[in-house]
Parts: structure tokens; sequence; C-alpha cells
């Protein structure tokens, strides 16, 4: 599938960096529990550290701690 953003979307994402749209899209997704952190930050195109950091800056928080992603979640953090 093939993502065609609108062209308004260009003035408010230019700002926020490269690869702004797939930061924010799986970062959405992370925080609706569709996808844990791991995924999430590989979908991002970033490290554990870099998605962290991103989410820090843009929402607050690095981490949703919450079902059903958090399981796989602990795991990476162990296996990190």
């Amino acid at each position: 599938m093939l993502l065609q953003l609108q062209p308004e979307f260009d003035d408010i994402l230019q700002p926020l960096g490269h690869h702004a749209a797939e930061f924010f899209l799986a970062a959405s997704l992370y925080h609706a529990g569709k996808l844990s952190f791991a995924s999430a930050a590989h979908l991002a195109g970033l490290d554990f550290d870099g998605f962290k950091t991103r989410l820090t800056e843009h929402f607050d928080q690095g981490f949703i701690i919450a079902e059903p992603c958090v399981l796989e979640d602990i795991d990476t953090v162990n296996n990190w």
C-alpha cells in the first residue's frame, strides 16, 4: 500500500524532521495499542533509544505500560 498524504501535511511535517510521517504513524499505532514499542520503532526507522527520545519529545513520555503489548516490550528491554 502506497500512502499519499494531502499537501497540507507538508507544511506541518517538514519542520518535524526526516521521516516525520512514518514516526507519527508508528507512534499513533503504538499509542493505540496496535503495535509493540519494538515494532513501532522499527516501522519508524529508529532504534530503541531514538524512538523513545522522539516519543518523549512529542508526547512527554517514552513508554506506555498497558496490555497487550507490554509483555513483548518487557521482553525486548530484557533482551536489549
